[in-house]
């Protein structure tokens, strides 16, 4: 993880404790068997913003999962974005 977002301002009724579910979920995806890093955590008003890119569909899905597991209650949106890593198909051209 990168980082984490504004807490949000008084009265703008985040869920209670929600700052340190997404820590938790933060060192999780850390030091868990992902050791996924390239994931920032934002705090977007009542709902959990995800971005960042992962080597493949199965390591996003589970980042999902465990976000959706750790911040039940709390809206989770997802802008995480599959890395392409097959074979390029033709030569580059350089002029």
């Amino acid at each position: 993880m990168t980082g984490y977002g504004a807490p949000p301002a008084p009265g703008a009724g985040a869920p209670q404790g929600l700052d340190y579910r997404l820590a938790h979920l933060a060192d999780h995806l850390a030091a868990g068997d992902l050791g996924e890093l390239g994931v920032r955590i934002e705090l977007r008003g009542e709902a959990v913003l995800l971005t960042g890119t992962v080597p493949s569909a199965q390591c996003r899905d589970d980042i999902l999962r465990m976000a959706r597991e750790e911040l039940s209650g709390a809206p989770v949106h997802s802008d995480i974005v599959v890395a392409d890593s097959t074979a390029p198909d033709h030569a580059e051209e350089v002029e």
